[in-house]
């Protein structure tokens, strides 16, 4: 037995379901449950925990929607004849799809073909809820999202003078809980550097706003009032006309069947055409946007798409009187939304048991599931809590279809890492609507351009680590929880559970022993902070308990991350304190072991460091030069070390071979994919004749810094470490208790202080021998959270926080990286030329203040009592004893941001709601003239940490 849409309605009545007209909920619902409810398969209970449904699915419409593109007439055939070539294909109807091909043609790419193996929208656009929310944890994806509500709410009908559907109600965010409406103060504080206007509203200013609505338990409401919703029908349809009137081809009912590739000259795999049962066309260029049939297109190519696809429900109820006009509502802690639908409400929301659909059908089109109600009953009593009036309503439909969903709940983007010329619009996580405009234009420019207008590195399939990629566990895993986590509140700290020990470095279990608590960044487990109150293993996941999979009990890592659940500082906020005041004070040992390790070589090599680089990294072997990496336009899409080497003969992993120039990279571990990728790329776009080399998995990487750290190393390394024989930016071949190693005279966290680049056996003795060496100097273990803290104390950018591909260097403050007084041309170069010249519109600025309280990132900048900005990072500064963040301003006027400009503000930052008086700083607040780096110690910490001058 299935509950079929056939019952005539049902009641929400006591948070149980009552069927009209039947007997009471205890004797039907016990019954209904106990027939509808499926056992999992025997094997899926023994592979890989593979939890997931063999329901059958109806074809009956139960969308709420007036208008679908489904028709009746199953044609046999393509709606229009297949060209023999485009520019580009676009594959899958629905928003992603229809968006990009809109914006291709928009940027005046007009020999583009979209096909759709049914109709357009058919596979999970057609039934999806179509909100649009203005306001994320995210800068990118606020601004992703003006651009969408612009495309759908104005854009659209002034161009084509069809209307899309589009419905501003507004929408209301439900805090039951200080922690969440802090969370809602941050986005509102965001919002007014966007001009997004929102409000935080008292719980008797939200029933005003919304009658109907329980308030009792409410702790406050963030109310947008132009948030609004998106009809999905109504809006593809305007796009596919518009993108037909400027030249596209959009056709129907033509499944692609394959997708060819070549190889070219520099065996690099290339798209060269899709095959249809009906023909092939021609193309260099294939975009796929089939959502959760991306994984399927993605094999005829060759290419991971990383993405599952699930079952997500909501209801349709009937007439609710005084419903109308009311804003779209998510409580986030009940985990449920409620959608106006003219005179009534869709209800949904994320469980922690979604049912996952393995068995993708190509034949599943304007189809449904049965609704799973043991899955979605959690969401009733939420929603009855919410709005009681649902009590006494029945429900008209359900509507339960796949979506797809991926291991950081962020779409995948971009070209794939295998194949150029095939790039990925999917894995939208039910966000497809709201998101589609936005990313649609990106995808966009992506193809023709080379690279997003804006930073979309948090989209991009490149972030993600090749050994990830096809791997089904950490897939499935951390999908599953990035979909049970979706209403979570966002906190700074915040740790997967899902998937961990993926990567781990070969001074993991030593560092576990000593109580380190980790991180997780794309498959490694990097040192976080150290807890004194002993080891915080992470164990296996245990899906917090769904699908009979025993929940991990006394889990004590799971317990310090509950406990860094707040907007306050953490409870272990002076723990890192020590470790950053040992590291100015003493020395502090930080494993770094998970950074990437690649050598450039070849033929070509100094063409490529000169093209690639912006600084001449073209100095003496022994040298080591901090550099960025940067697009066509100017953006940074890396900051690194390159060491010059010695040409000779192997000895890996320290050397590779060389008979001429060689390099060594060392790159931040999260980012090393990415790096990779772009090297890769830019390699192959210039035909340039070198081998790139990854020893990341090979080395470990000990950073030992602070005042002490010649003294320490002096004992474990066998050469002298005075500033004329071992100056900063060089390194050489050393020998560390009897082992190889490279040491490079580097900081990132502005002290004295050594990296040695160590074999993976090797790892341990020297980690060891380091410690007992530093013993008598109070030496002790440090992690990523003290490098945050002494790093933005220095001033020292972190990539992609303050430093992102659509940061120029110029704008970053590092114009002293650029060879900008030579002649040697570099990738992205004329821009940065141009700019200069013009004067800088943007640029970063360093703010602190005086009040003891934390800052994220994401605070509003004003300037003279105007919004200018936004922190795009912020930590607490230990020497300097103040909240330190770092910005991009802005002038109102559109003019040059100059120092003067600077100078001459007074500025003030909001954090959730208050706003606090702010120092801005020219130059780094800590050693602004760079002496501790070089080893010139004029200075002490107090006890306290505080800088002070020395005596």
């Amino acid at each position: 037995m299935v509950l079929k849409n056939s019952f005539a309605c049902i009641c929400l009545r006591g948070g149980f379901i009552h069927f009209k007209g039947a007997m009471s909920f205890m004797g039907t619902a016990a019954r209904w449950a106990m027939a509808c409810r499926r056992p999992l398969s025997p094997l899926c209970r023994v592979t890989a925990r593979c939890y997931s449904s063999q329901s059958t699915h109806t074809t009956e419409k139960s969308v709420p929607y007036e208008k679908t593109l489904k028709q009746e007439d199953h044609l046999s055939g393509p709606t229009k004849p297949l060209p023999k070539s485009a520019d580009v294909v676009v594959i899958g109807g629905g928003s992603l799809g229809c968006q990009t091909l809109y914006h291709l043609c928009k940027m005046g790419l007009t020999n583009v073909v979209l096909l759709e193996r049914d109709r357009l929208t058919a596979g999970t656009t057609w039934h999806t809820a179509g909100l649009l929310w203005q306001l994320r944890p995210s800068d990118t994806e606020v601004e992703l999202l003006a651009h969408t509500r612009n495309v759908v709410s104005s854009e659209l009908e002034l161009e084509t003078g069809l209307e899309t559907g589009w419905i501003q109600n507004g929408g209301l965010f439900i805090a039951s809980n200080k922690q969440r409406l802090d969370e809602y103060k941050r986005l509102m504080s965001l919002g007014k550097a966007y001009g997004i206007e929102s409000y935080v509203l008292s719980p008797a200013e939200t029933k005003d706003l919304y009658p109907l609505m329980n308030v009792k338990d409410l702790y406050g409401t963030l109310y947008v009032p132009k948030d609004g919703t998106m009809d999905p029908a109504g809006t593809c349809t305007t796009l596919s006309r518009a993108s037909t009137a400027r030249g596209a081809t959009v056709i129907e009912n033509c499944p692609v069947t394959g997708i060819q590739v070549r190889t070219d000259h520099m065996d690099v795999k290339r798209v060269k055409a899709v095959e249809t049962a009906h023909g092939t066309i021609q193309t260099p260029c294939v975009v796929n946007c089939a959502g959760v049939w991306a994984t399927k297109l993605g094999k005829m190519a060759g290419v991971n798409v990383p993405l599952v696809a699930m079952h997500h429900a909501y209801v349709v109820t009937e007439r609710i009187e005084g419903i109308q006009n009311m804003p779209n509502v998510r409580d986030h802690d009940a985990s449920v939304y409620l959608r106006l639908q003219g005179d009534a409400l869709s209800v949904g929301g994320y469980e922690h048991n979604p049912i996952f659909w393995d068995d993708v059908s190509d034949k599943f089109a304007f189809s449904l599931f049965d609704l799973d109600w043991d899955v979605f009953m959690q969401h009733i009593e939420g929603a009855i809590n919410r709005v009681p009036a649902l009590e006494q309503t029945g429900i008209k439909s359900t509507v339960c279809g796949p979506e797809s969903f991926t291991a950081d709940h962020k779409p995948l983007m971009g070209e794939a890492p295998e194949v150029r010329g095939f790039f990925l619009g999917c894995g939208f996580n039910s966000a497809g609507m709201m998101l589609g405009g936005g990313c649609g234009r990106e995808l966009a420019h992506w193809i023709i351009h080379g690279r997003p207008e804006k930073d979309m590195y948090g989209y991009d399939i490149r972030r993600f680590h090749h050994s990830l990629t096809a791997n089904n566990r950490w897939i499935r895993e951390r999908s599953h929880e990035s979909y049970a986590k979706n209403y979570s509140v966002v906190f700074p700290y915040d740790e997967p559970l899902a998937s961990r020990n993926m990567r781990k470095d070969p001074l993991h279990q030593v560092l576990q022993d000593q109580r380190c608590v980790f991180q997780e960044r794309h498959g490694w487990e990097r040192p976080g902070w150290f807890n004194p109150d002993g080891s915080a293993p992470v164990l296996d996941y245990d899906y917090y308990g769904a699908y009979d999979v025993p929940k991990n009990t006394a889990y004590k890592y799971n317990e310090l991350l509950g406990n860094e659940y707040t907007f306050d500082f953490p409870p272990h906020h002076d723990v890192i304190r020590d470790e950053c005041v040992t590291c100015r004070n003493a020395v502090a040992v930080f494993d770094m072991s998970y950074f990437g390790k690649f050598y450039l070589t070849g033929p070509d090599a100094k063409k490529a460091a000169d093209w690639l680089f912006t600084a001449d990294v073209n100095k003496a072997p022994g040298s080591t030069v901090y550099t960025c990496m940067l697009n066509s336009k100017g953006g940074v899409e890396s900051d690194l070390t390159v060491s010059r080497l010695e040409p000779g003969a192997a000895h890996l992993p320290l050397t590779p071979e060389s008979t001429g120039d060689a390099y060594y990279l060392a790159i931040g571990g999260g980012v090393a994919q990415h790096n990779w990728n772009h090297i890769q790329t830019v390699l192959q776009d210039q035909g340039f004749r070198c081998t790139l080399i990854d020893h990341t998995e090979d080395m470990g990487m000990i950073s030992i810094q602070g005042p002490k750290s010649r003294e320490l190393l002096q004992e474990v390394l066998d050469t002298d470490l005075s500033n004329d024989a071992f100056p900063f930016s060089t390194h050489k071949i050393v020998n560390a208790a009897g082992h190889k190693v490279r040491a490079m005279r580097l900081s990132f966290v502005g002290e004295m202080g050594w990296e040695l680049h160590v074999p993976k056996e090797s790892c341990v003795p020297v980690y060891h021998a380091v410690m007992a060496a530093g013993a008598k100097h109070g030496v002790c273990n440090a992690g990523y959270r003290a490098i945050d803290s002494l790093s933005i104390e220095k001033g020292y950018r972190h990539w992609h926080a303050d430093l992102r591909p659509d940061d120029t260097p110029l704008e970053a403050g590092l114009a002293f990286t650029c060879k900008m007084k030579s002649s040697i041309p570099f990738l992205g170069r004329e821009v940065l030329e141009a700019q200069k010249a013009k004067g800088l519109r943007r640029r970063i600025v360093c703010f602190t203040i005086d009040e003891k309280v934390p800052m994220f990132g994401l605070e509003a900048i004003f300037r003279n009592g105007v919004p200018v900005g936004h922190l795009r990072r912020s930590e607490f500064g230990f020497a300097i004893d103040k909240t330190i963040g770092y910005g991009y301003i802005r002038n109102p006027d559109g003019g040059v941001v100059s120092p003067d400009f600077i100078r001459s503000g007074e500025f003030t930052l909001e954090r959730m709601g208050v706003t606090y008086k702010a120092t801005a700083h020219l130059k780094s607040p800590f050693d602004p003239e760079n002496k501790r780096v070089k080893g010139f110690y004029s200075s002490v910490l107090d006890e306290t940490g505080v800088h002070k001058a020395r005596m």
